[in-house]
């Protein structure tokens, strides 16, 4: 829905709830017709339950609203004596029309002005405080920061596979959640059941139709406190997700997924709105330019070692060489290929460094060949793009106006369909939008390319092409936690990543002893000032 069609709706729920309140209102003391004033009635009826003021703006804030009503709901009856276990499952089970059925049913009801606020019972206790904590985590999860777990080696050795990180919702501005009926603080599936955890049609014939879709709120964003730079790592949903589990790439069918529940990536925006991108066997340009990354950034390629079959110890390969993917056997040990090379996944000072060993003979790095198609953004195999050898490419800017033509609309037609809902038709060699002849479009928003620092083992942009700034979720600042599942022991905690900053412009540093330090001297600190207030 859009913002005239919610405000209807929510305009509509004012007077359903004036109907079904407003007996209530008068046995409270209050005027009747206090019932029917949208906003002051919320504000009149936290009074009455005697609740805070504060509770009316929860009301509307997506996702912890569904947790409120009904909080609001148990919260009326039990002002006008219905406490029993009967009454609190009869108001949540009818959706709130318990509280219209005794509004014109029950005329013995007594308003309870000074009743006691805390449950008669420990369980009530605890489900009181597990309610308000869940809030408090939803608030926190949507609006100011949300952990994220690395689950590709798209940034291997940059952000590691395990890495736990918390993501920024701040710096690029928190956005309000567009899909109002879901789980609080899980994406898009529930954990373990696999199920879908919001309430939408992911059929796209029904995009437009479905009434479950129709729940759906405008894209708002609060202000940011700063822009995204080039070469940042970003967290940001995945424009072209079609899949209902990311794990299964032959799915039944497309599935059509609303902007929030989309799956979450994280990437290198290696180019901002403005720029034109290109890939020159390998190396990426902006504007022309070699672009020059951070220090802490580890761009990967593969590699072909040659060592005419002579071994080198697995030991070697992965701790002093820093492999970690390439040809393996099926017991995960890297493996020579029938020419007598390992094909594997490196730095080009890892490279360096390995060809220096003895036994290796040459190393050379594994590049597409220029004009070769490698069914990259945007499919046009006489463009000869690839992963190694792209482009250029002009990434979309708000506001700025480009020429269009068949030739331009395979770059931007995604963009004018998906992520800028216009209708788009094609009749010979006129291009309409919105049932108008274009030959040139204005761009609605920011868009970025993002980028695998595992170049050649990256599902991204190159594939899938632009990322609107709709969809960016937030900025990486902390790993708090990294777990490595093929260590041993005490080692299977990367204790050098634990507690360091993502996005720095040098090698990650761990403040692991600095927290452990600071905990120290507050338990210390409180020992010692509970003995002097003793003394």
């Amino acid at each position: 829905m859009n913002v005239s069609e919610w405000l209807i709706f929510i305009l509509i729920m004012q007077i359903v709830h004036g109907l079904s309140t407003w007996k209530l209102y008068r046995k409270a003391g209050r005027k009747a017709v206090e019932a029917f004033i949208p906003v002051y009635n919320l504000v009149i009826l936290m009074k009455i339950i005697n609740r805070p003021r504060w509770w009316c703006i929860l009301l509307f804030v997506p996702i912890i609203n569904l947790i409120m009503i009904p909080v609001v709901w148990v919260e009326t009856i039990r002002s006008f004596g219905k406490n029993s276990t009967l009454d609190t499952l009869l108001v949540v089970l009818t959706l709130g029309f318990y509280i219209t059925f005794l509004n014109y049913t029950s005329e013995k009801l007594t308003y309870i002005e000074n009743r006691d606020l805390k449950s008669p019972t420990k369980t009530g206790d605890t489900v009181s405080s597990l309610l308000f904590a869940i809030i408090v985590a939803t608030l926190v999860h949507t609006y100011v920061i949300q952990p994220f777990t690395i689950p590709s080696s798209s940034l291997e050795k940059t952000l590691l596979i395990g890495d736990f990180l918390f993501v920024s919702k701040i710096n690029f501005g928190p956005r309000t959640p567009m899909t109002t009926v879901a789980l609080p603080m899980v994406h898009d599936s529930i954990p373990f059941l696999g199920v879908k955890s919001y309430l939408f049609s992911d059929d796209v014939t029904k995009k437009e139709t479905s009434l479950l879709n129709k729940f759906q709120l405008p894209y708002f964003r609060f202000p940011a406190i700063e822009k995204i730079e080039r070469n940042e790592i970003i967290v940001f949903n995945q424009p072209a997700d079609t899949l209902r589990d990311m794990d299964n790439f032959n799915p039944d069918r497309n599935y059509y997924k609303p902007i929030d529940k989309k799956t979450n990536l994280v990437k290198r925006c290696v180019g901002i709105p403005g720029d034109s991108l290109e890939i020159r066997d390998g190396d990426i340009y902006i504007n022309g330019k070699v672009s020059q990354l951070p220090e802490s950034a580890k761009p990967q390629f593969n590699f072909f070692v040659d060592t005419k079959g002579e071994t080198i110890s697995q030991d070697a390969l992965v701790n002093r060489y820093g492999a970690r993917e390439g040809l393996k056997y099926e017991n995960g040990d890297f493996a020579l290929t029938d020419k007598g090379q390992y094909f594997l996944t490196l730095t080009d000072k890892e490279a360096a460094l390995l060809a220096n060993n003895p036994t290796v003979k040459s190393v050379k790095k594994y590049i597409a060949p220029k004009g070769t198609d490698g069914q990259v953004f945007p499919h046009i195999p006489s463009l000869g793009w690839n992963i190694d050898n792209f482009g250029p490419v002009y990434i979309p800017k708000k506001g700025v106006t480009v020429k269009l033509d068949i030739k331009t609309l395979p770059f931007y037609k995604r963009i004018i369909q998906e992520y800028e809902n216009n209708t788009l038709q094609i009749k010979g060699d006129k291009i309409l939008i919105n049932g108008k002849v274009s030959s040139a479009y204005t761009f609605k928003q920011d868009y970025y390319w993002m980028m695998g620092d595992n170049r050649q083992n990256s599902l991204d942009a190159r594939f899938w092409g632009y990322v609107p700034f709709d969809h960016v979720v937030g900025k990486p600042v902390f790993i708090w936690f990294s777990w490595n599942k093929d260590g041993s022991g005490i080692n299977k905690v990367r204790w050098n990543r634990v507690f360091s900053v993502v996005n720095g412009n040098s090698e990650p540093k761990s403040y692991l002893i600095h927290f452990l330090i600071l905990i120290a001297f507050y338990v210390i600190g409180k020992k010692v000032l509970k003995k002097v207030r003793k003394e």
